[in-house]
């Protein structure tokens, strides 16, 4: 039976010329709500608090940039044949665990400048970069991508899922996996675990590999399901096999720094800057 339903706008709205599709949008919402949100906690945590303000100009333009090279990379055969659209990136084809690596390296070789320790920041970040994802996933929800196979409506309402969903799922006459929703369900909860794990007071560096992990597992299992991988062979998809290298290094990194004694600091140990004005108050 056709369904008619009208799939949402792409375009949020249009200035002039130019259209600013909701995906963008979306996109810098979960960037800005990161930021604000890492900004905050790290001046509690006695940082500067322009310090996640400027990490940021050099860290998204550069992520951006290791996203499209890791996705051409993994889709080689295609761009070799049509190099002209290695650079057209407003066709899509990025991929998060590129923007990821591009974002970590901009990130440590920013601390080691500015004289910051890498774990400390890295720290802090956690919970917003697993925020800004489960954000971002709405952008591919917008956009009907990222989905997963073919699904019965049934199986969609048997979800309870709201009905704006279960219409967007419905595309070119077939119901999909919302598998947007399914990382964006596991990362927000992953949100509210890393912040959580603030008051446990790990060892430092900890709650950023906790991070790993935890965004690693569920991706795995979200990757299965969908349609659109990039694949490494006929069989094996490449954001599987990083996620499980991820767990793996992620874990012997944890054991390594705990047994070598370079994590001794935790995470609560520095005092925030308020801290600091009352105790130096105090002595006076």
């Amino acid at each position: 039976m056709e369904e008619n339903f009208q799939p949402i706008d792409p375009v949020a709205f249009s200035l002039g010329p130019i259209q600013v599709h909701w995906y963008g949008v979306i996109i810098g919402l979960g960037i800005a709500l990161a930021l604000w949100i890492a900004m905050r906690e790290g001046e509690k945590r006695g940082l500067d608090k322009d310090l996640f303000a400027d990490l940021m100009l050099f860290a998204i333009p550069i992520a951006i940039i290791s996203a499209r090279i890791y996705y051409v990379i993994f889709q080689w055969d295609y761009y070799s044949q049509h190099p002209a659209e290695i650079i057209a990136i407003w066709n899509g084809g990025i991929a998060i665990h590129g923007a990821l690596i591009g974002a970590v390296v901009t990130a440590y070789v920013f601390c080691k400048k500015r004289d910051v320790s890498f774990w400390k920041v890295a720290d802090i970040a956690a919970p917003s970069i697993i925020l800004g994802q489960a954000i971002g996933r709405w952008g591919n929800f917008i956009n009907q991508e990222a989905h997963g196979g073919e699904v019965s409506r049934a199986f969609l309402e048997n979800l309870m899922l709201p009905e704006f969903i279960i219409n967007q799922m419905y595309i070119n006459g077939t119901y999909y996996h919302p598998t947007f929703l399914y990382e964006s369900i596991w990362n927000i909860i992953g949100f509210v675990l890393l912040i959580g794990l603030r008051r446990v007071n790990l060892r430092r560096g900890e709650l950023f590999l906790s991070y790993v992990i935890w965004y690693s597992i569920g991706r795995f299992f979200v990757e299965g399901l969908r349609t659109d991988s990039l694949m490494l062979t006929d069989f094996l998809r490449i954001a599987q096999v990083i996620s499980i290298v991820l767990v793996a290094a992620a874990v012997a990194l944890w054991i390594y720094r705990r047994m070598s004694g370079y994590a001794t600091e935790r995470y609560l140990d520095v005092e925030s800057k308020q801290q600091t004005k009352q105790t130096k108050k105090a002595k006076k």
